[in-house]
């Protein structure tokens, strides 16, 4: 219960009002003591003044006075004569006087809380201005044991009464806190509750219903994240499914694959010149499939196989994809050029940078071809002290904002109506598996620019 939110609220908040109210303590007493000496003033003047009205009195008469004003004498100054009106033998000298005519809120604080720790029962001399202006001056000399009594009575009925609001305002606002803190929190913990249970089932994600604002914010967040993590887990079960049957068609793929690279080795003895040049390539062709099979297989195991490192020309790869782009249907309107220093060789997997480079120069040409305008590919290849930097560059129309949001991430990104995205997502885990980057440089209405980092020496960056 004391551990709880509402339990804690309680017990703050009659700590809190108990602190106020010693605050108002303080200057409640010292307020009580002034009142209380200026109602023995009154007092004391209202019994001089029935001396004054008849001067033979008695001696019993004028004691029952002073014990009816609560004082041991009386002092009144009228028409600058200063006159003992009323008087009783003092049994000890009067240790200190008093000043009600105009004292200072801190004066009347620090004299109060001088008298309540001051048991010892004192005469002192009260002096202030007769009521009705019913003269100049009065003063009176009194016992401080009844008042400080009085004090005392009086600061218990106001920590008393202050205990008594001080629960009574914790209980409200305690059943407040329970009913709009509480509550609504108990609900949002229970909802998270019932949704970690069974986070694929739509059903238990939170509905935002609380009026409180920061409840409000706080089930809006929640309620976004459990619908990204069930769609996450739902793509997640349809990715491992979609995986499986990857892996078995390309299981079958790579057997007929292999079954026609035996017959490409009939093809290459034919006499027919265009046979014999584009044998080479047919071959080579058939050749990367059976690999990419192979490769989408370690893919569905949740690997891609290490890079087999080798010192190459990189033009020879640069060459192999632009031809083979060139051939494809739908390019006659694409140029494609390479910038590519003739003696560039760099340490890859040839294999892999050639998955590379084609995935970016097939997605550059189906940009281009899918805007119904003219265009060019280029890649470009550089080399510096640390690293080689491979650019593959188009005039297309850019990718769209879907693409840019889930760029390099499968079945999300993809560019064009209809594709996976698989083609940038494989692309970047190749590049990694180097050591090197591949990163979007630039997609806008004039073209897109992506560049690729492979680094030199052990491919630290």
């Amino acid at each position: 219960m004391l551990n709880s939110l509402s339990g804690r609220f309680l017990i703050l908040t009659i700590i809190f009002v108990m602190l106020a109210e010693v605050l108002i303590f303080v200057p409640s007493i010292a307020r009580f003591r002034e009142d209380y000496m200026l109602d023995r003033l009154e007092r004391a003047q209202i019994a001089s003044l029935a001396l004054l009205a008849d001067d033979m009195i008695t001696t019993d008469l004028e004691a029952e006075l002073l014990e009816n004003a609560e004082v041991l004498n009386v002092v009144l100054r009228r028409d600058e004569a200063r006159q003992l009106v009323l008087s009783s033998p003092l049994q000890r000298p009067i240790e200190m006087t008093v000043d009600l005519r105009d004292p200072s809120a801190l004066v009347l604080i620090r004299d109060a809380m001088m008298r309540l720790i001051t048991p010892e029962n004192q005469v002192i001399r009260v002096i202030g201005a007769p009521v009705r202006e019913a003269g100049l001056l009065i003063e009176v000399a009194m016992e401080t044991e009844k008042m400080r009594e009085a004090m005392i009575e009086y600061g218990i009925r106001i920590l008393i009464l202050s205990a008594v609001i001080s629960i009574f305002t914790a209980v409200l606002l305690f059943v407040a806190v329970r009913i709009f803190l509480v509550k609504p929190i108990k609900g949002v913990v229970g909802s998270m509750q019932r949704y970690a249970s069974a986070p694929e089932d739509a059903r238990r994600i939170i509905k935002p219903s609380a009026g409180v604002t920061e409840l409000r914010e706080a089930e809006e967040a929640l309620y976004k994240l459990q619908t990204e993590l069930t769609h996450a887990l739902k793509q997640k079960e349809r990715l491992a499914q979609l995986g499986g049957a990857v892996a078995k068609v390309s299981h079958d793929l790579r057997n007929i694959l292999t079954s026609a690279q035996l017959f490409t080795d009939r093809i290459e003895s034919s006499e027919d010149p265009l046979v014999r040049r584009m044998a080479p390539k047919l071959v080579n062709s058939i050749r990367r499939a059976v690999s990419l099979c192979e490769s989408t297989l370690a893919f569905g195991r949740v690997e891609e196989p290490a890079p087999t490192l080798a010192l190459f020309q990189l033009i020879d790869i640069v060459s192999d994809v632009l031809d083979s782009e060139r051939l494809t249907e739908g390019s006659d309107d694409i140029s494609f050029s390479e910038d590519i220093p003739s003696m560039l060789t760099l340490r890859a997997d040839p294999e892999q940078l050639f998955r590379v480079i084609s995935n970016l120069v097939r997605n550059a040409r189906q940009a281009i071809a899918s805007s119904g305008q003219p265009g060019e590919i280029r890649v470009s290849a550089r080399e510096d002290d640390d690293a080689w930097w491979i650019e593959v560059a188009d005039t297309g129309p850019g990718l769209p904002p879907k693409a840019l949001e889930h760029l390099f991430r499968p079945f999300q990104g993809g560019a064009r109506k209809g594709g996976s995205g698989l083609g940038l997502a494989i692309s970047a885990e190749l590049v990694r598996g180097h050591g090197g980057t591949l990163e979007l440089k630039a997609s806008d209405a004039v073209g897109t620019m992506f560049e690729i980092r492979l680094p030199k020496g052990d491919g630290t960056l």
